[in-house]
């Protein structure tokens, strides 16, 4: 038999801790952390799926992990969906325009997570852009920060879809939402997507704030291209706008009217220096009458 294709973690003990059980009580911080949902996640699975997706933030946990804890406290109710589509953008460089990882397993302190490579197979198919490419996520950590939190609320019993997007535009971000919803579609599966994007960067709290604030407006309007003319209006350094939109994009193709927002906090929230900020949200897409 070929060898499994193993991505190996590349920020443990950088963004997350590197040992099992220090990366398991940093996220139960997060959980707890006053900035956080204020505790653990309730019964898992108690709501069934009510969710198409969450906009949650990729920096270090010290920093963005207790905005990111309303995402996954929310997504713990609904129990662990069959696959998790986490896109996030490119900061390497590395790899094709739209790089989707294709097969093997992606393995975190926490253990391995199997990449549903039929769900791959199936995007790639009805999809213009998303080229099958490992390189783009060799050094990538915006969709590597995620998989800990979701192993922690669901262990194995989930699979994930793992894309980095270099090219973004809102051609790109409504292309991988029509990918994603046709994959879905053909092979009855139970998706969740998650948009990986932090909002603001380094610029005072009170600047970030007001601009963050406008962005996240169009997000909760569920209005892709109104998202991409305020980040050019306002210069909102947002790091992940494709992923996002195709979050938005993806809502409407599901029947979803509007997104909610979860948390909004900056960098300056957790360490006190307001100076120079990066902001982070939690946002979520619900189904039609969820």
């Amino acid at each position: 038999m070929p060898a499994i294709v193993k991505r190996r973690p590349a920020v443990a003990g950088y963004f997350y801790p590197a040992d099992p059980d220090e990366l398991r009580e940093m996220i139960e911080w997060a959980f707890k952390h006053p900035l956080g949902p204020g505790g653990l996640p309730g019964e898992v699975g108690s709501l069934g799926r009510a969710s198409v997706g969450f906009v949650a933030p990729h920096a270090g946990y010290m920093y963005s992990g207790p905005v990111a804890a309303h995402a996954y406290y929310r997504l713990a109710l609904e129990g662990p969906p069959e696959t998790v589509v986490i896109a996030g953008p490119n900061h390497t460089g590395m790899g094709s325009l739209v790089s989707v990882y294709k097969e093997g397993v992606w393995e975190t302190p926490l253990g391995e997570v199997e990449v549903d490579s039929e769900f791959v197979k199936a995007m790639v198919a009805n999809s213009r852009f998303l080229d099958p490419d490992e390189k783009a996520h060799i050094y990538e950590h915006s969709v590597e920060v995620h998989v800990p939190f979701l192993q922690y609320l669901f262990g194995d019993r989930f699979k994930i879809v793992p894309i980095v997007v270099w090219h973004q535009t809102p051609e790109v971000a409504e292309d991988i939402a029509r990918a994603v919803a046709k994959a879905a579609e053909e092979l009855g599966r139970d998706v969740v997507f998650i948009a990986s994007s932090d909002f603001t960067h380094y610029e005072s709290h009170e600047s970030a704030s007001k601009k963050d604030s406008i962005a996240i407006e169009a997000i909760k309007r569920l209005d892709p291209e109104g998202l991409f003319a305020v980040i050019e209006k306002y210069n909102i350094s947002m790091c992940g706008p494709a992923p996002v939109a195709a979050l938005l994009y993806l809502g409407r193709i599901r029947g979803s009217t509007h997104a909610e927002l979860l948390k909004y906090a900056t960098s300056g929230d957790v360490t006190g220096d307001k100076s120079s900020v990066v902001g982070y949200a939690a946002i979520r897409v619900p189904l039609p009458g969820k």
